[in-house]
């Protein structure tokens, strides 16, 4: 047998086909730095690029591969290698082989101003089998820089993608929506629906998140100065109407459920989330101490057996929480979460206001509830889930 065939075999005996008992693990996030080469003035994680010490802190390649075959044991079908920017990883070439070698998609986040000739060629040669996800901030140089910070990120960007349609290597692109770019909306739709493997509308950062390590008071000041109304939003949301009614029908019907006290109420279980120092988490937004685990001293084994689902059962006891998301029909439309209430407040159960308003001003556009109803209030809301349909 061939030694790619046995490693075939290998990775086949100990994927979820053969597994008999015990956690699958679906996909898992990989956050191979917080540095990156772009200085956006809305970023909820960034590190300047040329900082060493947060460098020496980051995983070694060698520890990074043994949480890849960790999660190949587990099942895991896909990894996503995010950042800051990835490819600032010298490693990266290394770690991308190793986890294509290994059986696994790989799904990677990029702002593409690294693409090289030579890592596009591997990219067509050894594809990644997902489509590449590229975040593009402005369709001018002047809109980049004034994100980015930094005036050769609009020509490397576009370097880049163009390394990538050269070669036919799949991709797609995501934005965010902030006052700066605003104006670019149009331009930028027209724009990604020329893109080859574009099948959908391009997705966007709309509400912006604050700093996930509560480390940038001033940052984060800025970053809210920045957000987005809800009925701006919404506004934009909707810009399809009928086609947002059917979706969000959809969705709601399927997400609204049963008010509860519970923090942890998405679909982490199936996912593993590992930050730049090997600190394996809920998710990569939620960096609260006593949420996270070293895996230099547990498995991911472990995390899926018994941290994750110590989290699951964790019920609040907070009264603001008690009194309003535990009792809100909307936990399946609204965004508040554990990770959200960790970077506005430093804890796990308290409710964002910000949040709250987005998730009641689409409630109001759906018809769920009226402009002067505050949805923990209402008692009839499953037959209010009727009213999805009018209109459709």
């Amino acid at each position: 047998m061939s030694p790619s065939r046995r490693a075939l075999y290998a990775r086949f005996q100990r994927g979820p086909i053969w597994r008999k008992a015990g956690p699958l693990l679906r996909s898992f996030d990989m956050e191979l730095t917080e540095r990156c080469n772009n200085i956006c003035l809305h970023c909820c994680i960034n590190k300047p690029e040329h900082d060493n010490v947060t460098a020496r802190k980051e995983m070694t390649t060698e520890h990074c591969k043994d949480l890849i075959r960790q999660a190949v044991d587990l099942g895991a079908l896909t990894v996503r290698f995010t950042g800051g920017e990835p490819l600032i990883r010298k490693d990266f070439l290394d770690l991308y082989l190793f986890s294509r070698r290994s059986g696994l998609r790989v799904l990677l986040f990029t702002n593409a101003r690294l693409i090289t000739p030579e890592l596009a060629d591997l990219f067509a040669r050894t594809p990644p089998l997902e489509k590449i996800e590229i975040t593009v901030y402005g369709l001018t140089k002047g809109t980049s820089e004034s994100i980015t910070q930094d005036p050769n990120a609009f020509e490397e960007q576009r370097r880049g993608i163009e390394l990538l349609l050269n070669r036919n290597v799949p991709f797609i692109v995501k934005g965010a929506l902030l006052p700066v770019n605003r104006h670019e909306l149009s331009d930028f739709l027209s724009w990604a629906a020329m893109i080859p493997w574009m099948d959908s509308l391009p997705s966007f950062v709309m509400f912006l998140e604050l700093r996930t390590r509560r480390d940038a008071p001033d940052k984060n000041r800025q970053i809210s100065g920045m957000r987005m109304s809800p009925k701006d939003g919404m506004a934009i949301l909707a810009m399809k109407p009928d086609l947002y009614r059917k979706e969000m029908g959809d969705f709601c019907r399927r997400c609204l459920d049963q008010p509860s006290d519970s923090i942890f109420r998405c679909n982490a279980p199936s996912v593993i989330c590992i930050d730049a120092y090997g600190h394996i988490q809920y998710c990569l937004a939620l960096r609260h101490p006593a949420t996270i685990l070293d895996s230099r001293r547990h498995s991911l084994d472990y995390a899926l057996r018994e941290h994750i689902p110590k989290l699951r059962k964790m019920r609040s006891v907070n009264p603001d929480y008690l009194t309003r998301c535990a009792r809100c029909f909307l936990r399946g439309l609204c965004e508040q979460c554990p990770a959200k209430s960790w970077s506005e407040h430093g804890v796990l159960d308290q409710p964002v206001e910000y949040w709250c308003q987005i998730a009641h001003e689409q409630a109001r556009y759906l018809g769920l509830i009226s402009d002067t109803e505050r949805a923990w209030e209402v008692g009839d809301w499953k037959s209010r889930l009727g009213r999805l349909d009018v209109g459709l």
